[in-house]
């Protein structure tokens, strides 16, 4: 029997903005806002063949006990204005941004997109998210806002609206010419009318086909209606699974869902968001990683994020001591407004938190770092190699966002140690191979070809 070829590793580096995973007191951290900042990044994917660069959005600064969440005081770019600027210092690195179907209209969406998929001769990537908070909404439509349950109604009409506007731009024809020879005849804008219960629209499409038709649709939403949504839309699927036992049960129940759709196994790539810590030795790694924790988990990030649960003023506590004695208010609503609540049942969290910090000694800093999020990869560039290609093998992903924690260095490292390992391992490729994004992923073609021949003129 032979043996099955193995899965090429996808990876993407993801722009370490406005996060709790980025280290800002580091010397080596620089502005997340400087254009020189994104280059760097995006430069250094490229030269270590990495499939695209990922960049966040935020429509509004959260907020957190009425004050602005003090990650957001750096502020929030447009996505789609760097991703631009970008194509043009890159050529081969796929270019993908997280943009809002709630807040957004399909025909500007889709003229974007289309735009950028021209600027970057066929790179272009969005991934879709949704959202239902009229804090956010106020920015938008004077405090109006989506149920909750509409969410993914709107996203997956917004996706279907936006690839028929791509779809009515007629295709380039290849003319044979007896006299002239063979030439390219343009393709000519078509009509498109889309009537649904979401947007009722028509008229006539202003770009062109672009060289992806479609661009690579990502999407970010874990629950049952994120992933079947995934399933009938996306190309990919940008997962928070990456410990692997959990990410095979996503990996298969994800792809489980496309065969309904008409769909092949590999048409939808699963990438989750990862990060690492690289050492000389495992020991080195291992401290290293530790410092990191620290660094990300400062005393005022920690009482900023046990205050999320606890959905109370704590600044009075201190993070080296021990958890309040009293219990998280769930009579009011959130103090955190513009993101997501991690802990749907604040009193079944808060008595599992004290559990543990008992079990183990921990202060409310020590907790706060085991409990809010994990160094994915961490050991020499060896182990770490060898850790995601057995990840990616044993079908806990097809790839991997890279998240580093230093903004814009922190993949730096990781290219020049790390990709030569995957690359001798033949699991990653050493020179590009295809132009467009789609082909680096390994993606069927969107939409009608993008040119066919045609009868002799």
């Amino acid at each position: 029997m032979s043996t099955p070829p193995l899965k090429q590793v996808i990876l993407a580096a993801y722009f370490p903005g406005v996060n709790n995973t980025t280290v800002w007191s580091d010397p080596r951290s620089k502005s997340q806002i400087e254009f020189s900042s994104f280059v760097h990044l995006a430069k250094t994917a490229e030269r270590g063949k990495l499939d695209f660069f990922f960049l966040a959005e935020g429509l509004r600064l959260r907020e957190q006990g009425g004050k602005i969440h003090d990650l957001d005081t750096v502020g929030r770019p447009d996505t789609l204005t760097v991703l631009a600027a970008l194509a043009g210092v890159t050529t081969h690195l796929g270019l993908a941004g997280t943009l809002n179907a709630t807040y957004h209209e399909p025909y500007e969406m889709a003229r974007q997109l289309a735009t950028l998929d021209h600027l970057s001769n066929g790179r272009a990537a969005w991934n879709v998210v949704t959202s239902s908070d009229a804090f956010t909404g106020e920015n938008f439509r004077s405090g109006g806002f989506l149920d909750y349950a509409d969410r993914y109604v709107r996203a997956g009409e917004f996706i279907e609206t936006a690839r028929q506007l791509w779809d009515s731009w007629a295709a380039d024809e290849i003319v044979a010419d007896k006299e002239s020879g063979t030439f390219v005849r343009h393709g000519l804008p078509g009509s498109f009318a889309h009537h649904g219960a979401q947007f009722d629209i028509s008229g006539q499409f202003n770009v062109p086909r672009s060289p992806q038709v479609h661009p690579v649709i990502l999407q970010a939403g874990d629950s049952d209606g994120g992933r079947e949504l995934a399933a009938q839309t996306a190309d990919a699927i940008f997962s928070r699974h990456s410990i692997l036992g959990p990410a095979r049960k996503f990996y298969a129940d994800a792809k489980g869902r496309l065969a309904k759709y008409g769909r092949e196994w590999d048409d939808m790539k699963i990438l989750p968001g990862v990060s690492f810590v690289l050492g000389d030795t495992p020991q080195d790694a291992a401290e290293q990683a530790h410092l990191v924790r620290r660094q990300q988990v400062s005393p005022q990030t920690a009482i900023l994020l046990l205050e999320q649960v606890w959905n109370r003023d704590l600044s009075n506590y201190d993070a080296e001591g021990p958890l309040p004695d009293i219990d998280p208010d769930v009579s009011t609503t959130s103090i955190i407004q513009g993101r997501a609540r991690m802990y749907p049942d604040p009193l079944k969290t808060a008595r599992e938190w004290r559990e543990l910090a008992e079990a183990k000694k921990l202060s409310i800093r020590e907790l706060i770092m085991e409990t809010s999020g994990r160094l994915t990869f961490v050991g020499t560039p060896g182990q770490v190699a060898e850790s995601m290609n057995e990840f990616v093998q044993t079908d806990g992903s097809d790839g991997f966002v890279l998240a580093p924690h230093l903004t814009p260095t922190g993949l730096d490292g990781f290219v020049d140690t790390v990709v030569p390992l995957l690359q001798e391992r033949g699991v990653l490729r050493t020179e590009y191979e295809t132009t467009t994004l789609r082909g680096h992923l390994g993606l069927p073609a969107a939409g009608a070809p993008r040119a066919r021949k045609v009868a002799t003129a």
